[in-house]
């Protein structure tokens, strides 16, 4: 049984520790109000952009001149994986989801036999899928040093895989990555962006348009930013779904906290009276003994 002086120094630690779990709280809210207006302001573009891209590419998929990035190499037999995590962990499921539903669609794709790599961006992907996937690792992204997630980091990714699929390194791209919905609600997400999906409802435009250039053109120059924009709405959603996970995953520990100071307090307590009870019947005891 713990002495005195052992609880009442475990009281002392697990107090110490509600205070940091508050305050990880505290700085999570404060980044994601921040995060979630830059993922929402994000949405009505990217779903903007994609149905522009949904009209184009229904034009165009099947014809001759299409481009390759929604053609594709004509073969699914090579596939990338973009896993993106966060640098930092305690945030609950939030990295963990995410690598699950990865190793899932690798797992599938191996099985299928189809040839599996792997890019990582953000640490904790890398580090849950090095023991199992090390061998399949091509690229990693270091996001330590992003204080706010910018077009710009998109654009870094986006120009790696394009550089990637034209030398010939893969067939089809896919990207991982947390939708967020709540605080306590984050979607794991495996989204195709290369070669362009065309949506099966789909329909191709008619000649209300004219295109001028050609809608192939267009299309040559609007599908490399279709995927840096799919890229970094994904991102954003990252964001805001980590920091609403750490939020939401300090909440508890700070709760469970305090459930575990009110145990120990008790049983301090308990020990101590314990202890006077000893005291006192010892005393009485060698006082009827003279």
């Amino acid at each position: 049984m713990p002495s005195l002086k052992d609880l009442k120094n475990r009281i002392g630690s697990v107090k110490n520790t509600r205070k940091i779990t508050k305050a990880m709280q505290m700085v999570a809210a404060a980044k994601l109000r921040r995060a979630q207006e830059a993922a929402e302001a994000a949405r009505p573009y990217a779903d903007r952009m994609s149905a522009v891209m949904a009209g184009l590419t229904a034009n165009a998929a099947g014809q001759a001149g299409a481009p390759r990035l929604l053609a594709g190499t004509g073969s699914d037999q090579r596939h990338l994986l973009v896993v993106m995590t966060a640098e930092r962990g305690l945030a609950g499921g939030f990295n963990s989801s995410i690598v699950k539903l990865a190793r899932q669609h690798a797992d599938r794709l191996r099985g299928e036999g189809k040839q599996v790599a792997i890019l990582t961006v953000g640490k904790k992907g890398r580090e849950q899928l090095k023991r199992d996937y090390g061998d399949l690792f091509v690229h990693h992204v270091d996001l330590s040093e992003v204080k706010r997630v910018g077009y710009d980091t998109a654009r870094i990714i986006t120009d790696d895989l394009l550089q990637r699929f034209d030398a010939g390194s893969f067939d089809v791209a896919t990207i991982f990555y947390n939708r967020f919905e709540t605080v306590i609600s984050q979607i794991p997400t495996a989204k195709q962006v290369i070669p362009a999906e065309v949506p099966a409802d789909a329909a191709p435009a008619n000649a209300l348009y004219e295109y001028e250039p050609g809608e192939e053109e267009l299309l040559a120059e609007l599908l490399p930013r279709s995927v840096a924009t799919q890229i970094f709405a994904a991102l954003l959603e990252n964001a805001a779904s980590e920091q609403g996970a750490r939020m939401s995953a300090m909440d508890n520990a700070t709760r469970n906290a305090g459930d575990m100071i009110d145990r120990l307090t008790t049983q301090y307590n308990r020990s101590r009276q314990a202890a006077i009870t000893t005291e006192l019947i010892e005393i009485i005891a060698g006082a009827e003994a003279l």
